[in-house]
């Protein structure tokens, strides 16, 4: 009877044999095992993606090595999507065996990957389904799991030593043309250098990575940068969305991955030196980073996504902590926040990106302040949004202004409105112009008016109306466009007096940093910004002010507009130029506009703002008697002869 330790012994000896039979049936079979495995490849492209695979030669090199020539892939009726000359691999055996592809060496001479776009014809259009074999279902993504699973299938892919030689990567986007080309790869011993060359429609340069990689510990360390003078031009983007951008360096770290229960924590940091981009919705000129560094930890659950808040970005002196996370335990839950802890009011300043807030530029501050947001939309419950935005000041205060300077405010200036990059005639805010008006000599309706359509609680914000820009949310993301906006007095003040009309990232930018620097350092008083408001804005075509805007439709001086003329100008002012639209051929106000005048009264007598004294003649019909009765006539003989030539055609077709 045999003993414990002989029974091991035994299993061990079975175990051994068993294994030297597998790999005997490995060698002897695995050249046939490898053109089975072309074979189903080149079958399986062919069935779903409507795509050629050929391989001219594959043998076995070595123990686990694989050597193989002309490989190719061609959807039909496309162009290659890639083709090699040259290829060598080996595989890890041992993982093999467990059923994880793992690549030891990986060595590339001579060949190209390219997407291709031709008209609407893509050559990776295929590849781009969804596989209908895939079954689908309702349950939950574990998203810490699948990420570990395809970060680890993907590095298992990238090998522990590495040659490349002239391999590029290839775009055609209808002529728009950009080649990376690998001269050279080399990756020994965990380090990694390149010599790289890339060539668009624009310009040509050569670049390198250099530095640290070990995919097996998953870890990294490398640079990317300029081997010629200059900076890094991004390609592409610049003929394809006339987006600009270069940089000096790059620098990405990755310090560990790793699973810990049901948690993924990746961690490291990303750094960039001289980014400089230049689009025409973001700024009108080059807007330059000098120094930025991201230290990131992106933690994953079974069902979150997140940026941890211990991760720091920072760009020149500006530093801040993001937490940003998508949950869907049990509604889909989307969070920001954003904290930046005390700091110089000057080295926030003087931080600011280059040609981004070239209003600021001079600008001097002292004091401290340091700033929260806290930003939460469940998909579910969009009306439960939350929008915190909060800013703590020591001793702030504004000791010189840059180019806009907003003291001005408080004194005579020309104004000239700047549309479509044209500058429009100069305007003088002050008593010198005939046409200026003091609050108190505009009539009190349309003060009370103006207020109600445009920004109810002027006189009690700094600037901002949190409620306000939370229902603009709200609406935004529902309608999935920014359908509306969240503007009070104060931003359009700001924007008609120190900006322009541009829609650019930055004047929408410089717009609100000017408006918080402008209300909450009481430069102007609140009556001393409506009365230029109501001075300088756009009421017609080529009518700015309410004296002129007065005249022009009614020739009255502000002080002696009536409650129906009052409700009239305000509700033009968005669209001020089309203000004939309002009137049907006889000159009445059509049908819509007294129902958003009935709408708006509604309004005021719902918030005490008008009594029924006040309506006594509200029924009397606006009579338009200034220069605006042309413009309406005219737009009544066109609308007459429109009907004219519609009838005449009708009689035509009639017979």
């Amino acid at each position: 009877m045999r003993t414990g330790k002989q029974k091991i012994i035994l299993a061990v000896k079975i175990l051994a044999v068993l294994f030297v039979i597998m790999v005997i049936t490995f060698f002897v079979f695995r050249k046939s095992l490898l053109q089975q495995v072309i074979t189903k490849t080149t079958t399986k492209l062919s069935r779903d993606y409507d795509s050629d695979f050929s391989v001219k030669k594959a043998s076995f090199d070595g123990f686990s090595g694989v050597n193989m020539s002309e490989i190719a892939l061609v959807p039909r009726n496309a162009d290659t999507l890639f083709k090699i000359q040259k290829l060598k691999t080996s595989i890890n055996f041992w993982r093999l065996l467990v059923g994880d592809v793992q690549l030891g060496t990986l060595e590339i001479k001579n060949g190209y990957v390219q997407l291709v776009k031709k008209g609407e014809v893509k050559n990776f259009e295929a590849f781009l389904k969804k596989d209908k074999n895939l079954k689908t279902s309702n349950d939950k993504r574990d998203y810490a799991e699948f990420a570990y699973r395809i970060i680890s299938k993907a590095l298992n892919l990238v090998p522990t030593d590495m040659s490349l030689e002239n391999l590029s990567f290839r775009l055609d986007d209808n002529g728009k043309k950009a080649t990376i080309n690998f001269q050279k790869l080399r990756l020994v011993d965990k380090e990694l250098e390149t010599s790289i060359k890339v060539q668009t429609n624009t310009f040509t340069q050569r670049w390198k990575i250099k530095g640290f990689a070990d995919p097996r510990n998953k870890k990294a360390d490398i640079r990317f940068f300029n081997i010629d003078t200059g900076a890094i031009k991004v390609p592409y983007f610049d003929e394809r969305y006339n987006l600009k951008s270069s940089f000096d360096s790059i620098r990405l770290n990755i310090q560990n991955i790793d699973r810990d229960g049901d948690k993924l924590h990746i961690d490291g940091f990303t750094s960039i030196k001289n980014l400089k981009i230049n689009h025409p919705k973001i700024a009108s000129k080059d807007v330059v980073i000098k120094n930025a560094r991201f230290d990131y930890r992106f933690l994953l659950g079974s069902d979150f996504i997140s940026i941890d808040s211990s991760s720091t970005v920072q760009f020149n002196k500006i530093k801040f902590h993001p937490y940003v996370a998508y949950e869907t335990e049990k509604d889909t839950v989307y969070k920001l926040k954003v904290a930046i802890p005390k700091m110089k009011a000057q080295d926030f300043i003087s931080s600011l990106p280059d040609g981004l807030f070239t209003h600021f530029q001079g600008m001097e501050a002292e004091g401290n302040f340091d700033y929260n947001l806290n930003f939460s939309f469940n998909k579910n419950k969009p009306d439960q949004l939350v929008f915190d935005s909060k800013i703590n000041k020591e001793n702030l205060k504004i000791i010189k202004y840059g180019e806009a300077n907003l003291n001005k405010l408080n004194g005579e200036f020309i104004y000239r409105a700047l549309i479509k990059d044209m500058l429009q005639r100069p305007i003088l805010v002050g008593s010198a112009n005939s046409n200026y008006t003091p609050l108190n000599q505009i009539s009190p309706y349309l003060r009370k008016c103006v207020l109600t359509t445009e920004d109810p609680s002027f006189f009690s914000h700094h600037g901002f109306i949190n409620e306000a820009f939370k229902q603009s949310i709200i609406k935004n993301i529902k309608t999935k466009k920014f359908s509306r906006g969240a503007s009070t007095i104060s931003m359009q003040l700001v924007k008609n007096v120190f900006l322009t009309r541009e829609k650019t990232l930055s004047r929408k930018l410089e717009e609100i940093l000017l408006v918080y620097i402008l209300e909450n350092n009481r430069i102007a008083s609140k009556e001393r910004m409506l009365e230029v408001y109501f001075n300088i804005i756009e009421w017609g075509p080529n009518v700015y002010g309410i004296g002129e805007a007065s005249r022009f439709y009614f020739q009255k001086s502000p002080s002696e507009l009536s409650l129906n003329e009052c409700l009239y100008l305000a509700r033009i002012i968005p669209s001020p130029k089309k203000f004939m639209y309002q009137f049907n051929d006889q000159g009445m106000l059509k049908e819509f506009a007294t129902r958003q005048e009935s709408f708006l009264t509604n309004i005021m007598f719902r918030r005490g703002l008008l009594s029924t004294d006040d309506t006594i003649y509200k029924s009397q019909r606006i009579i338009i008697s200034g220069p605006a009765r042309s413009f309406i006539r005219i737009r009544a003989q066109e609308t007459t002869e429109l009907k004219i030539d519609s009838t005449a055609v009708d009689e035509e077709f009639d017979l």
